[in-house]
């Protein structure tokens, strides 16, 4: 169904309540400005109908946001870059610039439309997201914020388009989450869940601007389009988890590798199990070398550790060591759940600092390109508190994303929505390699079937 099929009936912009002090710049570290050519993070969720029709509830809705704003007032600025005799740097010029609230209507699409069961994600889903064109650097004229509630006949879908080099996935959802406390609250009730942290990061503690070595930054900012990839949604229940675990678990006893056993997560036996079930649907050339990545939070791991609220970026992509395809396949699933192990526990605090000197040494601006397509990236995370989201409509229906950040290769995780340490994967492939993918008999085993 063409993307007509969803009208936009009123945009807002909602703005915090007036500072108290002067206005503010807060410097992009260097996690945060090799974001810039990488798209807005879109997710969204799928609720059923809300008791009141959605144009009578956005008031409420915009004064949430505000009161949300008063404390994540970040949210509501715009980028700034500044020239240095060397080169430039970016910061967020917190003057209260605002996000948007879109309210849209598709009055020909129902919830099956968007989740049909046993199928691909619609690419009709794409629309139902905002700011479907813009890279982060965009921030510096549009908002770093914008959230459309589109109606449907039985529901309503919410959709968040938000500035990725503001900040990583864990800060973006204790914002909506922040968001959605207010909206359950009192109108003018105050934020109850600890206040997020925007001092920035530093190796140094001083807080400085990242100058990088470019007269115009705008120079190196890449818009790059996917080639035509296929999309879908699947659930791995906690009991399949658990099972695929334990398979892997066995395999490590069965070679002696006791250490590699004791330390598996349920993680690592899902990210395995996409790396050579995908490896195997590429057909790759035997001596093709290829790597599991995972985006990894750092908060944790440094020491001292960043506490969890900390709001800005604090990711990194790390990688398993290469293999060649054929001894992936061969050396199994345990072995591979133990690699994904061991590039985990390699990720420490002094890993983490060696890696911001090399990039402070030679700073990049990261894009699609750096994608390997004989390789796997492993996104998002099953610990995001979605369906923690009520926005007084009750527990949502499904979890969502739209077109951007999607490559060949590219699988996101997400909680289930019965919870209990069940997972659902976003995974997106092309065409022929998804086709392949669906033919694989271990992968497709550890699915759990649509109910």
């Amino acid at each position: 169904m063409p993307s007509q099929a969803v009208r936009v009936v009123s945009t807002r912009t909602v703005k915090p309540p007036p500072p108290a002090a002067s206005r503010e710049r807060i410097p992009l570290t260097t996690w945060d400005v090799s974001m810039l050519s990488v798209d807005y993070i879109q997710k969204g969720l799928l609720f059923p109908s809300p008791p009141s029709p959605t144009a009578h509830l956005l008031d409420h809705l915009a004064a949430a946001l505000a009161h949300t704003l008063h404390a994540y007032y970040p949210v509501a600025g715009r980028f700034v870059t500044d020239t240095h005799p060397h080169g430039c740097s970016v910061s967020i010029d917190c003057g209260g610039q605002g996000v948007q609230i879109v309210h849209a209507v598709a009055d020909a699409l129902s919830i099956a439309d968007l989740i049909p069961p046993n199928a691909d994600v619609p690419p009709l889903l794409h629309s139902f997201f905002p700011l479907q064109d813009a890279v982060n650097y965009d921030g510096h004229h549009l908002p770093l914020f914008v959230v459309q509630l589109t109606d449907l006949t039985d529901g309503v879908f919410v959709g968040f388009a938000y500035n990725h080099a503001l900040s990583d996935g864990t800060a973006f959802w204790d914002f909506i989450n922040a968001w959605a406390e207010i909206v359950r609250a009192a109108p003018a009730g105050p934020l109850t869940s600890r206040p997020p942290l925007l001092k920035r990061w530093s190796p140094q503690g001083d807080g400085a601007p990242v100058v990088l070595p470019y007269a115009d930054l705008s120079e190196v900012i890449e818009r790059l389009k996917p080639p035509p990839l296929r999309e879908r949604m699947l659930h791995f229940s906690s009991e399949s988890l658990v099972a695929l675990k334990e398979r892997a678990r066995q395999e490590l006893l069965a070679a002696g590798d006791t250490a590699g056993a004791a330390a598996l997560t349920r993680f690592q036996a899902l990210s395995s199990l996409m790396w050579r079930c995908i490896t195997r649907a590429r057909r790759l050339p035997p001596e093709q070398e290829t790597v599991c990545r995972l985006a990894i939070n750092n908060r944790g791991r440094l020491q001292p550790a960043l506490p969890k609220e900390y709001f800005g970026n604090t990711i990194y992509a790390i990688g398993t060591e290469a293999v060649r395809a054929s001894e992936l396949l061969e050396r199994g699933h345990g072995w591979a759940a133990a690699a994904v192990g061991r590039a985990v526990a390699a990720h420490t605090d002094a890993n983490i600092r060696a890696r911001v000197e090399a990039w402070m040494a030679k700073p990049m601006i990261y894009t699609l390109r750096f994608f390997d397509s004989s390789s796997v990236m492993m996104g998002s995370s099953p610990r995001f508190d979605m369906y923690g989201c009520d926005l007084g409509w009750g527990k949502a229906v499904a979890a969502r994303s739209g077109r951007a950040n999607k490559c060949d290769g590219k699988t996101s995780l997400y909680p289930g929505r019965e919870g209990g340490g069940s997972m659902d994967a976003e995974v997106v492939l092309s065409p022929e390699n998804m086709a392949a993918l669906e033919q694989d008999h271990e992968f497709w085993a550890a699915v759990t079937p649509d109910s």
